[in-house]
């Protein structure tokens, strides 16, 4: 019986720590990390009620880097034999002897290391044979095609299981490790009439499967999304206002946290260079990074660095408090580590306002576009110059009028910030972003 992958194996991964840190320090390195990992998964995908791929995931991997100086060098193996982690720290050493100097290189500040690592409640298994996975996808596809008969194909249902564990250490002492899941459910179906056929799907993520939408309830959300885009055609060219619903409005903050990221700032590479202390955003919007919500999917007790995770504000009344920081960016800008090695943690984007619903957010912007899709990858990360592929609602009168499609919605990420309207109570907590729907009070929309 193959063993299960929890916090069981975390005695395993630590004594692969420990190899590596001793072999490092006989090699003469200065110092050294490392991070070792074992994941395995299970992931369902059926098509029109036949089964389309099971996958079975099995992964383990040890990443590490040793210093000499202020020289590196980094390997990973996905062999956590003595002998492999013994020939992959030799690489790494052979790496850091011809490397070039850098000041700013090295492991986090002792200082900065957790002294605790709370139990943040992130493992959940999910006891999910694989012919029980298929009827649960099966099961949802076919509650969505049963929403109307002109849904009439499907690119699928798929559900996923996932779980892993991973332990980190470093030559200054810290050496600690967590377990962790995430499951989920998805299905996309097209629907057609006459010519037109058009597609959308569903979701629900989770860290535990409790939590979870139910199957049928994602299938049938998914047929009802792809209904209503029939009949789509496109727009006149003109300026409105624009709508973005949660699910999108989620890129506008990630281009915000790549924009304020320690290492677009040192290589001034970023639309807001020295945004810290400016003010970007109306006086109402808030933005918190919290990453010790229970269950939550961007939660961690430290980071890819073993530095302690905090909440801190991002943005408070709309001024930017500072930037997202790993070590060595920190040390590049002269400031300290934030504990975002690994990226940010759980972020709410929310307003120091009374956040309408949706219904009350249309009615505020009473004639133009609601974006429900985006497409292409137009946005320039050093002049903030944005221009996606859209589509969605056309807004009358506060109430939707028609689908819209083959749209470009265009402006500059520094003027759409400071013209957001208002955010929306209509939070989605599907992911690490939460955020509700997003008003802009004028964007250039690109049609006939």
């Amino acid at each position: 019986m193959q063993q299960e992958v929890d916090a069981s194996r975390i005695p395993e991964l630590t004594q692969v720590i420990e190899q590596v840190m001793a072999e490092a320090r006989r090699a003469g390195a200065s110092q050294c990390e490392a991070d070792a990992s074992l994941q395995r998964g299970l992931t369902a995908t059926v098509r029109l009620g036949e089964v389309d791929t099971v996958e079975y995931q099995r992964d383990r991997g040890l990443g590490l880097t040793v210093y000499f100086g202020k020289r590196k060098g980094s390997a990973s193996t996905g062999d956590l034999s003595a002998a492999a982690v013994r020939a992959t720290v030799e690489k790494a050493c052979a790496i850091a002897r011809y490397t070039a100097e850098d000041e700013c290189s090295g492991l986090a500040d002792p200082e900065d290391l957790a002294r605790e690592v709370p139990d943040l409640d992130l493992y959940h298994r999910w006891e999910l044979e694989p012919d029980q996975a298929v009827e649960l996808a099966r099961g949802c596809e076919a509650a969505g095609l049963a929403v109307d008969p002109r849904l009439t194909n499907s690119e699928g249902a798929s559900v996923a299981n996932q779980r892993g564990v991973r332990v980190y250490g470093n030559s200054h002492g810290f050496l600690a490790g967590f377990a962790s899941s995430s499951h989920s459910i998805s299905c996309v179906l097209l629907a057609s009439q006459d010519e037109d056929m058009q597609r959308d799907f569903w979701y629900s993520s989770a860290r535990d499967p409790v939590d979870l939408e139910d199957a049928a309830a994602i299938g049938q959300r998914a047929g009802r999304n792809a209904i209503a885009r029939l009949g789509a055609h496109r727009l006149t060219t003109q300026r409105a206002p624009v709508m973005f619903i949660p699910e999108m409005a989620r890129g506008l903050i990630r281009s915000f946290i790549g924009a304020i990221r320690g290492g677009s700032q040192y290589r001034k590479s970023s639309f807001l260079l020295g945004a810290s202390g400016q003010s970007v955003f109306p006086a109402f919007v808030q933005l918190e990074e919290r990453p010790h919500i229970p269950k939550g999917l961007g939660s961690s007790p430290f980071d890819g660095e073993g530095v302690a995770t905090r909440d801190r504000a991002l943005v408070i009344d709309g001024v930017v408090q500072g930037y997202v920081l790993d070590s060595y960016s920190a040390r590049k800008l002269g400031l300290k580590t934030t504990g975002n090695a690994d990226g940010v943690h759980n972020l709410f984007l929310r307003s120091s306002q009374a956040a309408p619903t949706r219904e009350q957010l249309l009615r505020t912007m009473g004639t133009g576009l609601l974006v429900t899709e985006l497409m292409g990858q137009g946005v320039n990360p050093v002049t903030g110059d944005y221009s996606r592929g859209a589509s969605g609602f056309w807004v009358e009168n506060g109430a939707l009028a028609y689908p819209v499609h083959e749209i470009t919605i265009a402006g500059n990420l520094r003027d759409m910030f400071k013209s957001i309207v208002a955010l929306g109570g209509d939070v989605d907590d599907r992911g690490a972003l939460h955020t509700g729907s997003v008003l802009i009070g004028d964007l250039m929309i690109a049609g006939e």
